[in-house]
């Protein structure tokens, strides 16, 4: 089941719902999973964003940029570019 085009997709198979960080709402919980920038990965490590992590969006501004959100006992403000760049894994 696919939930538009970027949206996040359900794997039947493995029973997971996956998308990318910036397509999750404020207060709902994720794990990290992977990245798909390689170059903003390495800056997104070194903030505490690693997979396995829990994350979750604390706020969004007004007009969807930036986000705050909390991983690893810390808030951290991101663009929403570097959000959608982070794969994640919704929490039930």
């Amino acid at each position: 089941m696919v939930f538009g085009c970027n949206g996040p997709f359900f794997n039947f198979k493995t029973r997971i719902i996956m998308c990318s960080l910036d397509q999750i709402q404020p207060g709902q919980k994720a794990i990290i999973r992977s990245f798909t920038n390689e170059q903003l990965s390495t800056r997104l490590i070194d903030m505490g964003c690693l997979p396995g992590e829990v994350v979750t969006i604390s706020r969004k501004a007004p007009l969807g940029c930036p986000y705050a959100i909390n991983v690893a006992g810390s808030e951290i403000s991101i663009r929403k570019q570097e959000a959608s760049a982070i794969e994640v894994e919704l929490v039930a």
